[in-house]
C-alpha cells in the first residue's frame, strides 16, 4: 500500500508534508484506503432481538446470498432512528409480531467471510405482544417460526451467522442489561 502511494499519489501532491501524513494515516489508523485519497471504514450498525415464549425462540427463515437460512428478526437501522425502535420495528415487519423490549444481552461484531463487511449488531430481549397474521412480511423472509433450543442446535448449518446461536447462547447463560445501558 505504501509503494502504491508513493508510486500513483506523489506525483499529484505538491507538499512533501502531505505524503509523510498520508503514509502515516494509512498505517496508523484504523481504516481502509478506498477510492483516490478517501479514508472510510464503517461497519453496517444492525439490530436483532431475542423473543422466548416458554422456551421457543421467535426465528426468521430467510433467503439471504441465495441460501436458507435461520436467523433471529434483525436488520440495519435507519436513519434517526434509535436502537430500540428499530429492534421493534425490525421484528414486526420480519416476523408480524408486536413486541415490548425488556432489556438487552450485548453488543457483537461480526465480519462476515462472504463480503468482508463488519457488523456492528446490538441484541435485545423482548417478549411478544401481539401477532398479525395477516401482514405482509420483509422481502426474502419466507416465513417467521418458533424453535426451541434443540431444534436450532439441529439447525446449526442453517444458521445465517455464528452469532445466531451464539447470542442465544449467551442469553441462556443469563447475559442480560437494563434497557438503559442502550440509548
Amino acid at each position: 500500500m505504501i509503494n502504491w502511494i508513493q508510486s500513483k499519489i506523489q506525483p499529484k501532491i505538491n507538499k512533501p508534508n502531505q505524503l509523510r501524513i498520508l503514509i502515516n494515516l494509512v498505517r496508523f489508523a484504523p481504516y481502509r484506503l478506498t477510492q483516490g485519497l478517501s479514508m472510510t471504514w464503517a461497519p453496517h450498525v444492525t439490530v436483532a432481538t431475542i423473543v422466548e415464549r416458554d422456551n421457543p425462540f421467535l426465528m426468521v427463515y430467510e433467503e439471504a446470498d441465495g441460501k436458507k437460512v435461520y436467523n433471529q428478526p434483525a436488520g440495519h437501522l435507519d436513519p434517526n432512528e434509535t436502537l430500540q425502535a428499530a429492534a421493534i420495528r425490525e421484528t414486526l415487519e420480519e416476523t408480524g409480531w408486536t413486541v415490548k423490549l425488556t432489556g438487552a444481552v450485548g453488543v457483537n461484531l461480526y465480519t462476515a467471510p462472504s463480503n468482508g463487511i463488519t457488523y456492528f449488531r446490538t441484541t435485545f430481549i423482548a417478549e411478544a405482544v401481539s401477532h398479525d397474521a395477516e401482514r405482509a412480511l420483509d422481502t426474502g423472509i419466507i416465513e417467521a417460526v418458533w424453535l426451541t433450543y434443540d431444534e436450532l442446535l439441529a439447525r446449526k448449518d442453517e444458521l445465517r451467522s455464528p452469532m445466531t446461536l451464539q447470542i442465544i447462547d449467551e442469553y441462556r447463560a443469563g447475559r442480560r442489561f437494563p434497557l438503559g445501558v442502550v440509548g
